[in-house]
């Protein structure tokens, strides 16, 4: 055992760490780039080579206060000389009461809220669908083309994409149906998605037996998508007409990154659910689902729980993050950075004819990668893109149905510099991949 330690402490070199990964992990977990990495902070890594990049993924969506923040460190290491692990369900403590509150109070405001809390954002989803079922005594449940909710089996059969996610993975659960995304660059109107939803009750399966409609305000690996304030305030008044729960699936778009605490909060309306998580950890797992006290409340004791949900360490974590949320700044400059990155890429866009959109809302932003003879999504080209910015220093990756849209997701405490120096190296990787460097 000595010897393998000392063989393992002597890896200095991506290849020979990746050799390992590839003898030691299964296939089917992707690593998007061929780096290991040995420290982070802030909007920066560093790999075992000592090479700099720039991580404008941010664990996807999990790093909106940055990678290792003193705050959270400190929080955390606090945490760890106290408790570290207790399982709410056999005694409480503190932290999970608390960020409880808080939460309830955020999303909330001055009416009956409760949360509870898991590990994973396929757990709070998976969750949310029990409470809602619990609520309505109903089975159905309703998600979206593109939509993205999860790599359980529940959590891929409401996913809007069949690869790679469904993969053999079937039989998949039952009574969950599915309706067309906004999609205006390919000429998917929010009116067209109503009439679908109306000819769903009418063929399909009739109101009084959905027990929630789930939608993310922005699609996050359907393609930063947003979903504009008319559309989702008719979800919510069929919703409420029909007793039908509405989820808001926050775990990308929440804390910060639309500009906002919670994406919902763009469009002048209150969800009956809503799941967190990635960025409410800062970089440790925790999950929760937050709700409407009465509707939170339709399980009967023993339905919820989870061996780690709310682990204490996760919660002083979060605690912390919702500090630096509301007292450094970070939504403000969450919009100062999104405005910024959305000119830039503009810009980029007049100067490409490969990229078809920019969109997104807040510091949530991405471009959508045509061909440019075809008009057709090219994945090909996105994945050169990507590969060229690696090779330069900056770390982004796809998503997308067709997997053709480049996203950003940087932290929120990147600087104007390095989002200069990120638009530098995008320009280039864009040149090269399109043939205009050599």
């Amino acid at each position: 055992m000595q010897n393998v330690m000392a063989e393992q402490q002597t890896y200095s070199d991506n290849s020979l760490l990746l050799d390992a990964r590839e003898q030691s992990v299964p296939r089917g977990v992707v690593t998007a780039h061929p780096l290991v990495i040995e420290r982070a902070k802030g909007s920066e890594v560093w790999d075992v080579e000592g090479n700099r990049y720039l991580d404008f993924v941010g664990g996807i969506g999990v790093l909106n206060v940055g990678h290792n923040h003193p705050a959270v460190v400190n929080a955390v290491t606090r945490q760890l000389g106290l408790v570290s692990h207790a399982c709410f369900q056999v005694v409480a403590y503190p932290g999970y009461i608390e960020l409880a509150q808080r939460l309830n109070q955020l999303v909330g405001g001055d009416e009956p809220y409760k949360s509870v809390f898991f590990t994973s954002g396929a757990e709070a989803v998976e969750n949310a669908v029990k409470i809602a079922r619990a609520r309505t005594s109903r089975s159905g449940v309703i998600a979206f083309d593109g939509a993205f909710h999860g790599r359980t089996l529940l959590g891929v059969t409401l996913t809007g994409m069949s690869q790679p996610y469904k993969q053999n993975f079937g039989p998949f659960p039952s009574d969950i149906y599915r309706l067309p995304f906004p999609n205006p660059l390919h000429g998917v109107t929010e009116v067209d998605c109503l009439k679908a939803l109306e000819q769903l009750f009418a063929v399909q399966i009739a109101p009084e037996r959905v027990a929630a409609i789930i939608i993310e305000p922005v699609q996050g690996d359907g393609g930063f998508l947003p979903a504009g304030p008319a559309f989702m305030q008719a979800l919510r008044r069929i919703t409420e007409q029909h007793g039908i729960m509405l989820i808001c699936d926050e775990v990308q778009t929440g804390f910060g990154r639309t500009g906002k605490m919670f994406a919902f909060q763009h469009f002048n309306i209150k969800p009956d659910l809503i799941t967190v998580a990635k960025s409410l950890g800062g970089g440790l797992p925790i999950s929760g689902v937050v709700g409407k006290a009465a509707i939170m409340d339709a399980p009967l004791p023993g339905g919820l729980g989870g061996t780690y949900g709310g682990n204490a360490l996760g919660c002083a974590a979060a605690l912390a993050v919702l500090d630096l949320l509301e007292h450094d700044a970070l939504l403000t400059r969450a919009n100062q950075l999104g405005e910024q990155l959305h000119a830039r890429l503009q810009q980029l866009a007049e100067k490409y004819a490969c990229i078809g959109d920019v969109r997104g809302l807040g510091f949530m932003l991405a471009v959508e990668i045509l061909d440019f003879e075809t008009g057709k999504p090219d994945a090909a080209l996105t994945q050169k893109i990507l590969d060229s910015a690696c090779q330069e220093g900056l770390l982004l990756i796809k998503c997308g149905v067709h997997r053709n849209v480049v996203r950003f997701l940087a932290p929120l405490v990147t600087t104007d510099s390095q989002l200069d120096e990120a638009l530098h190296i995008f320009d280039i990787a864009l040149a090269r991949a399109t043939g205009r460097l050599g």
